[in-house]
């Protein structure tokens, strides 16, 4: 499994890549704390690239997570199936939870920290999705 982590805080990426290899969740990590750089990535990415989950934070300056989304929907049918977007936040408001339904591909709100409860249902969720 591929993993892609999207946070501009570096220490959130490396705390979260710890959990990610303690818990053998994937076999590789790309991680971004630009994401422009992050859009870019997925825009060339080749089909062997495409991450199976992306790991995205809201809360960043000059794009923020929603800003990554709608940036991303015109590769919508080209990552649908192959891509599941988990937004990782500290945010409680239920409004993130709802305008999350606008988008196509993101599976899931999370609030931090992620956790092996949490992983283990992502990987089952990410699993069944892809049989």
């Amino acid at each position: 499994m591929h993993t892609v982590l999207i946070d501009d805080d570096y220490i959130s990426i490396f705390l979260t890549t710890r959990i990610l290899q303690r818990e053998n969740f994937t076999d590789t990590i790309t991680s971004f704390q630009l994401p422009q750089e992050a859009l870019d990535y997925l825009q060339n990415a080749l089909p062997n690239q495409v991450p199976d989950v992306v790991f995205l934070d809201l809360n960043m300056p000059i794009m923020n997570g929603w800003d990554f989304l709608d940036a991303l929907r015109p590769l919508e049918a080209q990552l649908a199936g192959r891509c599941s977007i988990y937004i990782l936040t500290s945010s409680l408001a239920p409004s993130d939870k709802l305008k999350a339904e606008e988008y196509s591909l993101v599976a899931s709100v999370i609030n931090k920290p992620l956790d092996g409860p949490k992983l283990q249902a992502i990987r089952t969720q990410v699993l069944e999705s892809r049989s």
